[in-house]
């Protein structure tokens, strides 16, 4: 499938360039002219940069893991350029590094933004925003796909019941993902819709929501979401991006079910309703949604809340932001079964010395196989790399004048690519009015939370160690 690297990239391209056409005319057709001039040179851009890397694509072929990594990479460093330029050339003044700081932010399904309000930003850039985070949810499912050997073995093998790594079948595949991810995102609408969102509003949260991003198309919520149905409906709309994208695919249209692939999410399933029903508990019944609604929020590493929030829980709700969803869904996070058989493995490691007549099976339950040495130290080695990733980004984030407590969770929300809201206790941060380093730290951030800083070390391994 490497051979086709450079064409993904190159779709990609034109993707973004069939979109900001989309833009222009609904530009035309509702008469808001004030930014239509930012789009068309990104457009020209994003079309003869796409054409160009198919074109000249067996030109730059090679079969190897740097390779993918470093197209990966590339992708979320030069794409994000040319969805900045409808920032940039737009009416409101935008330098060159907010622009591509709001670019980065939507295309890693972020949501950090430098806009104080968005009551009066023009429609139009609205959709770019909401479309940005869009086309970078399903890049981050196509960069999945790409890394899967580095990440999990035992999941592409699983994941051959969906999608073929023949490179002959790379097409086919391609429009598999696309057609479900567009279905998806179709649905959330049509949710939205039963709730009386105005079209613009359902349109903008469908194309946030299945990307697990953060950007809003207004600045509160709570007019939209008036009574506990539509909260309840909402949350309910956030688990899109918690769940595999293959999840409603696979109950659906096959007519052989693999429930073995989805392990993970009956896990993830039985862990969100543990998660509810606890929260019921000490909590009681009082704004009962208002609990469902945060904790779906965070648990899809979306974020966004309608209210404030009470503080005493924002610890909670970040720890079930670094746990994050399935492994193939758009949400970020370190994932609740590698932490789970994690678990599983340390203790029977431990029983095994306290007891050691007694032996232990390593086995996840619902399935047949051990649990693989080689995977246990993939997670682990995940953890370490998450740990030593917030050590660094929360003190270079002190260092800057940020509060201890602000920085280390934002720290969190950035790495697991979640935005901050009142349900962390850091909805008044103000990025427009961060300094440019710290901007550029939270872009670096931002696009190692969605490729994994393992992908990073492997290239500068090869790099310094070439013999």
């Amino acid at each position: 499938m490497s051979k086709y690297s450079l064409i993904s990239l190159g779709s990609f391209f034109l993707l973004i360039s069939f979109l900001l056409f989309l833009n222009i005319i609904y530009s035309y057709y509702f008469n808001f002219y004030l930014n239509i001039n930012g789009y068309l040179p990104s457009m020209i851009v994003s079309l003869l940069v796409g054409v160009n890397l198919i074109i000249f694509r067996k030109k730059y072929i090679y079969n190897s893991i740097y390779w993918k990594i470093f197209i990966v990479l590339i992708g979320y460093l030069i794409l994000p350029i040319v969805i900045a330029l409808p920032y940039y050339f737009s009416i409101y003044n935008i330098s060159i590094l907010d622009s591509y700081f709001e670019a980065v932010s939507g295309f890693t399904s972020t949501g950090f933004t430098i806009f104080e309000s968005v009551k009066y930003i023009d429609p139009s850039l609205l959709i770019w925003r909401s479309t940005s985070q869009w086309i970078g949810g399903l890049y981050f499912l196509f960069s999945i796909i790409y890394l899967i050997d580095i990440f999990d073995e035992n999941l592409k093998k699983s994941l051959t019941n969906f999608i073929s790594f023949d490179s002959s079948e790379f097409l086919k595949q391609a429009f598999k993902i696309l057609s479900i991810y567009i279905f998806l995102t179709f649905l959330i609408f049509i949710f939205l819709k039963l709730i009386n969102f105005r079209n613009f509003d359902a349109y903008n949260f469908s194309l946030t929501i299945i990307s697990s991003g953060g950007f809003k198309p207004i600045d509160y919520l709570n007019p939209l979401l008036d009574n506990d149905i539509k909260i309840l409906i909402f949350s309910f709309t956030l688990l899109f991006s918690f769940f595999s994208i293959f999840l409603i695919y696979n109950l659906v249209f096959l007519k052989r079910r693999n429930l073995n692939f989805f392990t993970e999410d009956f896990y993830l399933l039985a862990f969100l309703i543990s998660i509810i029903f606890l929260f019921f508990i000490f909590s009681g019944s009082e704004n009962f949604t208002g609990f469902v609604f945060a904790i779906t929020s965070s648990v899809s590493n979306i974020g966004i809340y309608f209210s404030k929030f009470d503080n005493n829980y924002s610890f909670v709700l970040l720890i079930l932001v670094i746990i994050g969803g399935s492994f193939f869904s758009t949400s970020s996070g370190l994932r609740f079964f590698k932490i789970y058989t994690l678990l599983k493995f340390s203790f029977n490691e431990l029983l095994s010395h306290t007891k050691p007549r007694q032996v232990m099976i390593n086995k996840v339950i619902f399935e047949n196989k051990n649990i693989n040495h080689k995977v246990i130290n993939k997670y682990f080695l995940s953890i370490i790399i998450f740990i030593l990733s917030l050590t660094t980004l929360s003190s270079l984030l002190t260092i800057q004048g940020l509060e201890l407590e602000h920085s280390f969770k934002l720290g969190i929300l950035t790495i697991m690519n979640t935005v901050n809201s009142s349900i962390y206790g850091l909805e008044e941060l103000v990025f427009q009015d961060f300094s440019k380093y710290i901007k550029i730290v939270l872009i670096l951030f931002m696009i190692i939370g969605r490729i994994e800083l393992v992908t990073i070390l492997i290239i500068i391994k090869k790099f310094l160690f070439k013999n």
